[in-house]
């Protein structure tokens, strides 16, 4: 393992650390054992919104604390759910009356910890409502969808939370918009070499030099095919047919355009990566409404890429394009 740590056991909290330090206008870590990220201070007047989840996947989760997005995170050991007390005390800060939203990856850990954390937060009166974002259609058919993955569609469903919020929307409202978002949002990655978690020492899966595995999941999860490398284009032509098969566009549909680089991927190739699948979206007629390149959530070092499609309404384009300020993301 080749990594730029101290003690691996100290990872999580002395990254923590250098984001606060860096930029305190957005980040105070908070909590009794420093596990919540939260902005310096709550905003009056509007409804919370809240997420949490494991480390490891900056910005997700908690560098999207900021401006018309996150008030608060919880954040976990790499690729470890947190407990549900970060969660219960971010739902806390972010209350000032008008009740906190939760946008929850579908994992085990984090549903059931922001559940109970809500069931908590609930009996001292404090209104909650959850939004589970599962948008990776390699983890299962469209028949299952309850089942996928929440990957980068993550960041996009976050996005339209938190605008929905500064915008002045009452609870009920914000979460049916977020609601919205997660379900009119498709994602699949494809990873050419593995991440290593810190604690671990070594990499999570093996993986040859000259080969690809299609659909594999932000902690190494398996995907749906490996095989040999092949030319960029190929393989999002390969990525898009799964994501237009599970929810087309049609001449004309409006659409925003995620293309995330997991932690290892040049951001060259990752313009490579735009080209043909804005290519795709031209063939099928779509207009690109929004389009963001970059790390949007990683794995580690992680190299490979991710492709999300929020297919967009008036009232989604519009939160999209919304303002918002964090220290990876400005609108």
């Amino acid at each position: 393992m080749k990594k730029l740590i101290n003690e691996a056991a100290n990872y999580v909290d002395e990254v923590l650390a250098g984001m606060a330090l860096a930029h305190p206008e957005h980040y105070k870590i908070d909590g009794p054992t420093g596990r919540i990220l939260r902005r310096p201070d709550a905003v009056d007047g509007k409804v919370g919104v809240v997420s949490g989840g494991g480390f490891g996947h900056i910005p997700v989760f908690a560098g999207y604390v900021g401006d018309g997005l996150l008030d608060a995170c919880a954040v976990g050991d790499v690729f470890a759910s947190p407990d549900m007390n970060p969660m219960l005390g971010s739902i806390e800060f972010a209350n000032t009356g008008k009740g906190v939203l939760c946008v929850v990856g579908n994992y085990g850990g984090d549903r059931m910890n922001f559940d109970m954390a809500c069931e908590m937060a609930e009996m001292d009166d404090i209104e909650t409502a959850k939004v589970i974002v599962s948008d990776d259609v390699a983890a299962a058919g469209p028949d299952e969808a309850e089942k996928r993955r929440g990957v980068a569609g993550f960041v996009l469903v976050t996005k339209v939370a938190g605008a929905a919020a500064a915008a002045g929307h009452s609870l009920q409202e914000v979460a049916a918009l977020a609601q919205s978002a997660a379900d009119n949002v498709r994602s699949v990655g494809v990873a050419l070499s593995s991440c290593t978690v810190p604690q671990a020492g070594r990499p999570t899966f093996e993986i040859a030099d000259d080969e690809m595995e299609i659909g594999m999941g932000i902690h190494g999860e398996p995907g749906v095919r490996r095989g040999k490398l092949r030319p960029v284009d190929a393989i999002i032509d390969e990525m898009m047919d799964m994501l237009l098969a599970d929810k087309p566009v049609s001449k004309g549909d409006r659409v925003a355009l995620l293309v995330n680089g997991l932690g290892a991927t040049p951001v060259e190739e990752l313009y490579l990566v735009f080209r043909r699948a804005k290519a795709r979206l031209d063939e099928a007629g779509a207009e690109l409404a929004l389009h963001m390149i970059g790390n949007y959530a990683t794995s580690m070092e992680m190299a490979g890429a991710s492709l999300s499609i929020l297919h967009l309404d008036d009232q989604l384009e519009k939160l999209m394009k919304a303002p918002a300020n964090c220290p990876f993301w400005k609108v």
